[in-house]
């Protein structure tokens, strides 16, 4: 029964690459969405390692964070037993519907993604047909699990729209085939910026690390950065992040780690300077974080444990996978045994 209805639930499909360290904007941007969804809907997340390899890696760090990254998710919450978790290199399927939906999409269609320009841009050096024909692969993730709705923030709206039109175009050369995704837009946490530069959002790739709370770093790291975070003239705490960047963005690191909404902050530290509001934040924030941490510590440790996780979660995910997969060949004349 409970499995029927687990059927009955919209899917939802999303990912993330396992590049760089994940921090709290992560966390709140993304991830604890992830947590509310499982309960809700039929969720397919996974660790797009196919996606990674279109900027060039070290294989060795490739691999390790990967699995930290798994480890990063079910720390935070996600539930391998409420959803389907893995990597997706694990699913050879989603490469081979890829290369079935590059020859339905157009070559301006790859051409006009803004993504491509940012990342060429940033890529000189290795302007690769994997990253012309990302957006393709990612049609492929989502169109594969038949998904009812993808999490998409600003970056991906062009992407899904394609994922969209793919699913249209195939469906009317063929009949009905994939289910045409919608977007889901999700509850929006407060936008987390760098504490070096409260203007910047915060950035896994910074190369100034003091600007960003990861989920592993220590106690001490995570008070020593909030303290040393830059702040606005003046010493009222007060949201604003317009004229007061710096506050505001300790402020919401605050509203996160306690639940207080700005107008109750406000009211606790008015009067008060931020010569005692910065030590609140960073212990605060370093409490909120301390749990996800020891919990990825332990995660991480048991890695054979991590890994029939993720097996059996790439099994799940082949199930759907192929089931889409052999509907797609046989229409468009692949001979099947």
């Amino acid at each position: 029964m409970q499995e029927n209805n687990t059927e009955l639930k919209p899917i939802i499909l999303s990912g993330i690459q396992p590049s760089g360290q994940i921090h709290i904007g992560h966390l709140t941007g993304a991830i604890r969405n992830w947590v509310d969804l499982q309960d809700k809907y039929k969720c397919y997340y996974t660790i797009v390692d196919l996606h990674a390899i279109t900027v060039r890696q070290e294989p060795a760090e490739l691999r390790r964070r990967t699995l930290d990254l798994a480890a990063m998710f079910i720390a935070c919450g996600v539930d391998p037993d409420k959803c389907t978790l893995f990597i997706q290199s694990h699913v050879p399927e989603h490469a081979q519907l890829a290369w079935v939906l590059n020859t339905f999409t157009g070559m301006g269609e790859c051409s006009r993604m803004t993504q491509f320009k940012d990342k060429s841009e940033q890529h000189e050096d290795n302007i690769n047909v994997g990253l012309f024909t990302y957006p393709v692969l990612m049609a492929s993730d989502i169109l594969l699990y038949q998904a009812d709705l993808v999490p998409v923030g600003e970056d991906q709206k062009q992407h899904l729209e394609l994922s969209r039109n793919l699913a249209h175009r195939f469906n009317h050369y063929y009949s009905d085939t994939f289910k045409v995704p919608n977007p889901f837009i999700p509850q929006v946490g407060a936008r987390i910026m760098s504490l070096q530069e409260p203007t910047k959002k915060m950035s896994k790739s910074d190369e100034n690390e003091k600007g960003s709370i990861f989920l592993t770093d220590s106690t001490e790291q995570i008070i020593s950065k909030v303290k040393r975070a830059v702040t606005d003239s003046g010493s009222e705490v007060r949201y604003d992040i317009v004229n007061k960047p710096g506050i505001a963005n300790l402020m919401s690191l605050y509203q996160i780690a306690t639940g207080f909404s700005y107008k109750q902050i406000e009211s606790d530290f008015d009067g008060l300077g931020y010569g005692e509001f910065k030590p609140k934040v960073a212990k605060a924030v370093a409490d909120y974080i301390a749990p996800i941490r020891e919990s990825y510590l332990s995660l991480r440790k048991d890695e054979t444990k991590l890994k029939e996780i993720l097996t059996k979660g790439a099994e799940n995910a082949r199930k759907q996978a192929f089931k889409t997969l052999r509907k797609v060949y046989k229409k468009i004349g692949f001979v099947q045994f």
